[in-house]
């Protein structure tokens, strides 16, 4: 055997470590742009140390076991389910808390979590899927990010409410409720109608509405935009 004549399956395993220097890295460079404690380096060793314990889980053992062919119960998910149970402690060490909140580093414990599976699958061979989920880890760390924010943006800004009415049955009310409130940038979210016999017997029903309203709007406001509506015997508001 000459000094670069090697085994067929060493260009296998070739392979799937460079793969996984990529894919990982490429996870790891946006993590880094970010200033994230886990990086480059941190995402990339994750990624390689999996994708080599899975060849080791897959193949490391075929010289044993040919020697001893009696031997049954081998199990190659053994390392790997020790793996990703194990990689927690990692990325436990990425979370940053004080005062028992939270302050960040979920999501980089969460992208080391996601780059060693990455490396267990990459490992078995199962290249499309682990490009595939890469690419939609990248997608979710760059740009959700941003709808995240805007959709907290959008929420914060509203109050939510717990808005109960009396209604007069009638044709069109429940319609003339709700545009009335949505003409004041007021969201409904959810809402029950109750009708019990002494509402039945007077011709009235119970409306109750969860709804979003713009924190510039007070009590006061929210009340006059239903009260106006001639169809409305009664109106309760509260904080939800």
């Amino acid at each position: 055997m000459g000094l670069l004549d090697f085994p067929s399956e060493f260009y296998t395993y070739l392979i799937r470590i460079v793969l996984i220097v990529i894919l990982s890295g490429i996870i790891g460079i946006e993590r880094e742009s970010k200033n994230h404690p886990a990086g480059l380096r941190t995402h990339i060793l994750v990624g390689v140390g999996s994708c080599l314990l899975m060849l080791v889980s897959l193949y490391g053992f075929e010289p044993f076991l040919e020697e001893h062919p009696k031997l049954v119960g081998f199990d190659p998910s053994r390392i790997p389910s020790y793996v990703i149970s194990g990689i927690g402690f990692l990325g436990a060490g990425t979370i940053m808390v004080h005062g028992g909140v939270t302050v960040r580093g979920l999501t980089t414990a969460a992208s080391i979590w996601v780059v060693a599976g990455l490396g267990l699958v990459v490992g078995i061979g199962m290249y499309y899927e682990a490009i595939l989920t890469t690419f939609i880890i990248v997608i979710t760390l760059m740009f959700l990010n941003k709808f995240e924010a805007f959709y907290k943006k959008r929420v914060e800004h509203k109050k939510l409410l717990l808005l109960s009415l009396v209604v007069q049955k009638g044709h069109g009310n429940i319609s003339s409720i709700n545009n009335a409130l949505n003409e004041n940038g007021i969201e409904i979210t959810q809402y029950q109608m109750e009708n019990d016999d002494e509402m039945k017997s007077e011709g009235k029903f119970k409306y109750t509405l969860i709804i979003l309203t713009p924190s510039v709007l007070e009590f006061n406001e929210v009340l006059e935009v239903v009260q106006e509506l001639d169809c409305i015997n009664k109106v309760q508001l509260h904080n939800k």
